[in-house]
């Protein structure tokens, strides 16, 4: 009897591994490279620009990739974030004691990302303002620039969710 055919098969055609190439994703191919976010800042003077400009320029850098980042996917982190800032309020101690669970919602992102549902851009600025929040008082103003990004991200994406 002779050996199976599988054994020694060389040279298959498909499946057979990497062949070189770009191995991301296609939600990460369309991302905007240089993406910075370090003017997010939520502590000390805040730039007049901040809910404006800034929320813009993010708004158009991550709702040009038209591979990811679908409306209703970013109004989930947003509403997780509302949840968050309504049950800490204005309590510094109930912020310190919920920062574990809103520090979470960068694994959530992470996780949205290995799917392709959102790209690193996104994933990068929610991390920005999570980490920007370090009381309860700058935990509202990272629920306001996200609230202003959600706005000029429906200019930049209007037609989605209808």
């Amino acid at each position: 009897m002779g050996e199976p055919r599988h054994q020694y098969q060389r040279g298959r055609s498909q499946g057979d591994g990497y062949r070189g190439g770009d191995r991301r994703s296609p939600c990460e191919r369309e991302a905007t490279h240089g993406f910075s976010v370090d003017d997010i800042r939520f502590s000390g003077d805040i730039d007049p620009e901040l809910f404006n400009g800034i929320a813009k320029r993010c708004a158009k850098a991550i709702g040009d990739n038209n591979k990811c980042n679908k409306p209703s996917q970013l109004r989930r982190f947003y509403d997780e974030l509302v949840m968050w800032q309504t049950k800490v309020g204005a309590d510094d101690s109930r912020f310190r004691e919920a920062r574990p669970f809103i520090l979470m919602l960068n694994a959530k992102a992470a996780y949205a990302q290995g799917r392709d549902l959102v790209d690193p851009n996104f994933v990068k600025l929610l991390d920005r303002c999570l980490r920007q929040a370090e009381d309860a008082k700058t935990l509202g103003y990272a629920k306001l620039f996200f609230e202003a990004f959600l706005g000029f991200y429906k200019e930049v994406r209007p037609s989605e969710n209808k």
